[in-house]
């Protein structure tokens, strides 16, 4: 690069600076960034599009078009070569713009007389703010270097904006991180919280831009790229042996001695950013990559050098993982995903989380649920929109989530709040009835755990015992398999605070989303479909008779109940039965005691398991029915694809019917059957499923009292009667007229 380019590159940047130093307001601004970017490019036009909403442009500042356009000329993501620059966050380079692909011609603008078109997108760290345009007479291409300059100068409008220095008039320069947001995900864990916003990282703000000596800012960026290569090594050295994770951190590795990488930021500052604002445009762009890789291993890598930017900003800005602000009273975690660990360290001092990332079925929706506190997951934007401390609500029924909300939705949400609050109390009243229906059938309420903090909930909700304790927690939450003394002890003390109340112990459940840090991960096309659950148990008995030997011995003498996770066919159950038979024998030949009682289940949640042989629904003592896993695979849809998710209803009368045969084969057999997931915790869904026969259900222990309210003041052969005329009517789920019903009767 030559000495006079990087001399106008860092002259272009300092009038940027000077521009922004100046005492003005936000449109006076941005009119003298056109002014000088087309006085620098050489150009007749430059022109500022910012988004005014999610999907809609608008021109805010424009040199050489008219000037009665801004504010009013405004387009969708997508549409002319200005929306497909924003669409695409890619640049747009052409000497003939109206023969481009997608051209929209705008009248009011009086662009016609104008040929060549770049437009660059203004975006920070994959967050789309607008698009930056010059334009000219001349039909030609704009150089590699003017491409280049023009994308240094979107890039510092981005800080700028960040930095809130564009603020007036218009929805398009409202304050960024003031507005009112509303945001949509998905459900992980359901529950309402009110609260204030708690970053699991904390933005790394850059407010110096640019520099005036680059030899400075060089030397800056060496030798935090050195620490940085020290800490990686440093990391590298604590892995040990373990070779997984040695192989993930020689990749991270390689990325912190990248020329390619060092190069690009080298060049940055050589034409006038400083050290930490090159780090971040090349972290901007490898986000915009990440954004469009279909790939798993590149998402990865790119994943890994995002990180790494991370990094190597907090050691240049000084500004570490702690930001020195205190945690709020109220606190309702944001990231972009989380661990079970780091989760399990907030504890129960949070009121909710929400995550860009994550699915319903991953590790953190676990310990969410086991925590008992809303989680929303696939919230698009969070990390970006949200600061510390700004107040937040979470609906984790809707999926959606309130940022910075006004004061009308404020108040409706503590509408809602305080109406949950009066339902509670009214539960509270029932909690220790026994659940019997008008029509006097008794049914069972039971709750899910997975932690020693959920026991409290077993008298407090009015469970009659733990329909369902996951294991697997206690091995998600460490960096190496737990000891059978330590399974052993924990579940002697569930046993000891259950204090005498059935638990239903799972044996491990993991595979599918749920993956040991310390066990290799299988490459599988359709992880759920693949090796998991008890096919894992199989295949590794070392770890199954471990943990059926820590369950005898905590039962100590006490009643025990063990279950088998995704039992698919008889010869699986009869494979884990036989590993209890020799776990029994050998604590017999070692003078152990032996439970009390010990009685052996399966869940059923594949379709087969339904049509096994009698010889199973003989054997077993007793079956749950794992409602999440089997409603997916009995539709064919995934729950963690939102686009089919939501297509099939529970009170779909063909699942109602499939749910009434396997009620039909446990009771000519007398096994014990109970329904344990989501739907045994939502009232309409539970009375249908007590209707047609299940008579224990397990949830989640804040859904008891909402739908032991519902039982008690329902007529299960009324309901009965109705689903049966739904199904005459050829009706393709009965919720409608069971709701119809419910409001009219219950």
């Amino acid at each position: 690069m030559a000495d006079g380019l990087e001399s106008e590159s860092r002259k272009l940047l300092k009038r940027l600076r000077d521009t922004m130093a100046e005492e003005a307001a936000g449109q006076a601004r941005l009119d003298k960034i056109t002014d000088l970017t087309a006085d620098s490019m050489g150009t007749e036009v430059c022109s500022i599009y910012l988004f005014r909403d999610e999907d809609t442009l608008e021109l805010c500042a424009t040199q050489g078009l008219k000037p009665e356009a801004v504010h009013q000329t405004r387009m969708k993501l997508g549409e002319g070569l200005v929306g497909r620059v924003a669409r695409r966050g890619k640049p747009i380079n052409s000497a003939d713009a109206p023969s481009e692909r997608g051209f929209r011609f705008m009248p009011e603008t009086g662009e016609e007389i104008y040929s060549s078109f770049l437009g660059v997108p203004i975006q920070r760290l994959g967050e789309k703010l607008g698009v930056l345009v010059v334009q000219s007479k001349q039909a030609r291409a704009f150089t590699e270097d003017e491409v280049y300059a023009l994308e240094v100068v979107a890039m510092v409008l981005a800080e700028m904006a960040e930095l809130g220095v564009f603020v007036g008039e218009g929805a398009a320069l409202k304050a960024r991180h003031t507005q009112a947001v509303m945001l949509r995900g998905t459900t992980g864990q359901e529950g309402t919280a009110m609260g204030h916003v708690w970053l699991h990282e904390p933005r790394v703000v850059v407010t110096k831009v640019v520099a005036d000596d680059p030899e400075t800012e060089a030397l800056r960026l060496t030798e935090a790229v050195e620490k940085l290569r020290v800490s990686v090594d440093e990391i590298l050295a604590d892995a040990g042996t373990d070779s997984e994770q040695v192989e993930v951190l020689e990749a991270y590795r390689m990325f912190a001695n990248s020329k390619g990488w060092l190069r690009r930021m080298d060049e940055d500052i050589a034409r006038g950013l400083s050290a930490e604002a090159a780090v971040e445009k090349e972290q901007s762009q490898a986000r915009a990559r990440m954004a469009q890789a279909t790939d798993p291993y590149l998402r990865d890598r790119l994943h890994d050098l995002d990180d790494l930017s991370n990094r190597l900003l907090r050691i240049l800005t000084g500004q570490g993982s702690e930001t020195g602000s205190e945690m709020p009273e109220d606190p309702i975690l944001i990231a972009r995903n989380i661990g079970p660990g780091e989760l399990l360290e907030y504890g129960r001092k949070l009121k909710g989380v929400v995550l860009e990332e994550g699915s319903v079925g991953s590790h953190a929706a676990i310990v969410a649920r086991a925590l008992a506190i809303p989680l929303v997951v696939h919230a698009a934007r969070i990390t970006n929109e949200a600061l510390t401390g700004d107040r937040i609500m979470v609906d984790g029924e809707q999926g959606i989530v309130h940022l910075r909300p006004d004061e009308s939705v404020v108040n409706a949400f503590r509408d809602k709040i305080a109406m949950q609050a009066k339902a509670q109390e009214r539960y509270a009243s029932i909690r220790d009835t026994p659940c019997v229906t008008v029509c006097g059938t008794r049914i069972e309420m039971q709750m899910n755990a997975g932690l020693m903090a959920d026991l409290p909930s077993l008298g407090n909700s009015g469970a009659e015992g733990v329909g369902l304790f996951r294991t697997e927690l206690q091995f998600l939450v460490r960096n190496q398999m737990p000891r059978r003394t330590e399974l052993a002890a924990l579940y002697a003390r569930v046993l000891d605070a259950a204090q005498g109340k059935r638990v239903v112990f799972r044996t491990l459940d993991i595979g599918s989303d749920k993956v040991l840090p310390y066990m290799k991960p299988n490459d599988e096309p359709n992880p759920a479909l693949g090796w998991r659950a008890i096919r894992v148990g199989l295949d590794k008995p070392g770890v199954l008779r471990m943990q059926l030997q820590a369950l005898l011995r905590a039962a100590n003498g006490r009643p025990l109940s063990v279950m088998f996770p995704f039992v698919a066919q008889y010869d699986e159950f009869a494979s884990a039965r036989a590993e209890v038979d020799k776990a029994i024998d050998r604590e017999v030949r070692l003078g152990h005691t032996l439970p009390e009682t010990i009685e052996i289940g399966a869940m059923l949640e594949t379709p087969s398991l339904a049509f096994a042989s009698q010889r199973l629904f003989d054997e077993v003592e007793f079956l749950s029915v794992g409602g999440n896993d089997l409603k997916q695979f009995f539709f064919a849809a995934d729950r963690e694809n939102e686009r089919v998710r939501k297509r099939y209803d529970t009170l779909n009368l063909s699942f109602l019917t499939f749910l009434q045969g396997i009620v039909a084969r446990c009771r000519e057999s007398g096994t014990r059957l109970s329904f344990c997931g989501e739907d045994a915790g939502r009232p309409i869904e539970a009375v249908c499923l007590a209707a047609i026969g299940f008579e224990c259900l397990s949830m989640r222990p804040a859904s008891v009292g909402p739908v032991k309210s519902l039982l008690m003041r329902t007529d299960l052969g009324a309901l009965r009667e109705v689903i049966e005329q739904s199904r005459a009517r050829g009706d393709q789920s009965v919720r409608e007229a069971v709701m119809q019903y419910l409001r009219a009767n219950a």
